[in-house]
């Protein structure tokens, strides 16, 4: 018996040895990084998310053109010339096509893959921006903002939920936030390049933007919640691999397993977000929450942020106070990012709301008193710059990176696609209103009416993040899952 337990033990610290030095043959190529210390490296989920998003600057460029391009395409300086009821609608073009492309992701993005669907999606991405540049009237332009917009409804379907799926709890919101980030990126990006280029050559330098997404996420590995879900377990474990810097991945791979396998117990169906309570639940915070971003005017002001800000043209050329904003924006959302894992969700939300709302409030009051009465304002001509400064300073630091943070973590996997689905069509739909309701409200009755409009909803917003919102700070999607089921 002694005999036979030294072998064993003899024969285990072979097999140890042995695995000791594949790890460290590994550890020496770049290609493979890979440890087995109790933390690894996060090295792969930083350079995925920052991949995917290419995707995500690209589509807001499409949404920010309008800002710097509708000016000219309506004042006859470009080879043809629309009108301005022309260029609301084809500001407004991404959000229909959004629709469509969202509503087909959802019942696709389970059985494709997200990592599939997004490489895909640099291809008409691509193809829209060569049409916006070639465009010999309005008509392809419309064309290529509808296309874009199908591309963009796919990407904001899939990547929050390949976001959500690959980061660990601790840097979950970090990785996240760079959602958001891009958002603004791209959004600043276009207004440079749109400020200083024409129209068609800035078509031409945004092409490579998707062509950086095709050659760079291709190498990054699928979401191991998708390879479980479709019992590629020994995939899933190199992807969690990847991800986590480290080989034993086990009891990370047993969870995910486990949660997969309750929450498909009984195959998720679109009525289920409704049906089911904990659903319903995530539903209504994902939905009050996204509208509360939107409904304070956040994409009405960056559609039309150069005529805004003629408001201080006097004290700021219009195009330069147009970069200064979205500058300021993506720096403070950068900020908000590293400290969303510290502070928690619901405190950012709170104070980025009341500010919002304070500096919405100033802004209408001052183009109130310059349009409905005779009181000289030309001394105060630059309040509009400082109040849509203030208004980015407390928007930046939880109304922008919060909502999509928590659209990728309320909902299970089996309903993950349609709820996310169901997101954009809403985030399309809502933001249409809002762009239709700023320009036809700033034309018929001034553009404090906006203004003030936005300010009320954010004191709504207030009172709806106070009663609903949870606190979803370090918690696993799986601990997120139970506490909306009521569950400690």
């Amino acid at each position: 018996m002694i005999d036979k337990a030294l072998i064993g033990s003899i024969g285990q610290l072979k097999r140890d040895g042995r695995r000791e030095c594949v790890s460290a043959v590994r550890c020496r190529g770049m290609s493979k990084i890979v440890r087995n210390g109790p933390s690894g490296t996060k090295i792969y989920q930083y350079v995925a998310a920052v991949t995917v998003n290419l995707g995500i600057v690209c589509s807001e460029m499409h949404y920010g053109w309008p800002s710097p391009s509708l000016p000219i395409l309506t004042n006859g300086t470009y080879s043809f010339t629309i009108s301005q009821e022309e260029g609301s609608w084809l500001a407004v073009a991404p959000l229909i096509g959004a629709i469509f492309g969202a509503a087909v992701t959802g019942f696709v993005v389970d059985i494709f893959g997200r990592k599939r669907l997004i490489v895909l999606s640099s291809v008409p991405f691509t193809a829209s921006w060569l049409f916006i540049a070639v465009a010999p009237s309005s008509v392809l332009m419309f064309v290529a903002r509808f296309v874009a917009g199908m591309t963009d409804g796919l990407s904001f379907t899939a990547v929050p939920m390949y976001l959500g799926e690959i980061a660990e709890p601790k840097i979950r919101g970090l990785i996240a936030s760079i959602c958001p980030l891009c958002i603004l990126f791209g959004y600043l990006l276009i207004n440079v390049l749109g400020s200083y280029l024409p129209i068609d050559t800035t078509a031409y330098v945004a092409v490579s933007v998707p062509i950086l997404l095709l050659v760079t996420f291709v190498w990054m590995p699928e979401s191991p919640y998708f390879y479980v879900m479709k019992g590629r377990v020994s995939e899933a474990r190199r992807s969690l691999q990847k991800f986590r810097g480290r080989d034993d991945v086990s009891a990370e791979l047993d969870r995910i397993s486990e949660a997969v396998r309750e929450q498909n117990a009984r195959r998720g169906h679109f009525l289920d977000l409704v049906r089911v309570r904990s659903n319903r639940k995530a539903l209504i915070i994902a939905l009050g929450v996204r509208g509360i971003q939107q409904l304070s005017g956040t994409s009405a002001i960056m559609f039309f942020c150069k005529q805004v800000f003629e408001e201080s043209r006097d004290f700021l050329p219009s195009s330069v106070g147009t970069i200064v904003y979205f500058s300021v924006h993506l720096v403070l959302s950068g900020v908000a990012s590293f400290v969303v894992d510290v502070s928690g969700r619901r405190p950012l939300l709170i104070f980025s709301v009341v500010g919002t709302a304070v500096s919405l409030f100033l802004n209408g009051s001052y183009l109130y008193v310059k349009e409905r009465t005779d009181v000289d304002t030309s001394g105060f001509n630059f309040l509009p710059m400082v109040a849509l400064l203030m208004y980015v300073v407390f928007f930046s630091a939880g109304l922008q990176i919060i909502p999509l943070l928590i659209m990728g973590e309320l909902f299970p996997t089996n309903v993950k696609a349609f709820a996310l689905c169901v997101m954009d069509v809403y985030f399309s739909v809502i933001v249409t209103c809002i762009s239709k309701f700023f320009y036809w409200s700033s034309m018929s009755f001034g553009m404090h009416v906006p203004f003030f409009a936005f300010g009320c909803c954010c004191v709504v917003g207030l009172a709806f993040i106070l009663f609903t919102v949870p606190e979803t700070k370090g918690k696993t999607l799986e601990d997120i899952q139970n506490e909306l089921k009521g569950e400690k």
